[in-house]
């Protein structure tokens, strides 16, 4: 499948912790900022169940447990990947590539995620289906 994971450099201490999640050369040859945007997730729900045409998304989970679950939509090669506060990872997830993710801890999850074009109603390039 197309997507790219990248596991995260975590700095903890006492303090807390500190994680570089999208870097400049995450975004490749981009020179464009899209949006940023912060989802929460209530235990048991889904969330997405959708896919673009031309834009590309990253993704962090902040805090709690999900599942990220992806289907190629010119192959229909699926794939599904854990992922939680325990092990933070950026998952890049290229244009269609039909995705959700679902809540599946007892907490609220808390997804970051940074989309490369700013959400436009007039052309939202965001094409929902039941899969």
């Amino acid at each position: 499948m197309r997507i790219k994971l990248k596991k995260l450099d975590i700095k903890a201490d006492s303090r807390g912790w500190f994680a570089e999640i999208i870097r400049l050369e995450d975004l490749g040859n981009k020179n464009k900022f899209g949006q940023i945007h912060i989802s929460t997730a209530k235990p048991g729900q889904t969330k997405g169940k959708h896919y673009h045409a031309r834009k590309t998304e990253w993704f962090c989970v902040l805090k709690g447990k999900g599942l990220l679950i992806l289907i190629d939509k010119k192959t229909g090669e699926k794939k599904k990947i854990n992922v939680t506060e325990d092990n933070m990872s950026l998952i890049k997830i290229p244009p269609l590539i039909w995705h959700a993710i679902e809540n599946n801890g007892s907490d609220d999850l808390y997804l970051l995620a940074y989309i490369s074009e700013s959400f436009n109603p007039k052309d939202p390039d965001t094409y929902y289906e039941e899969l």
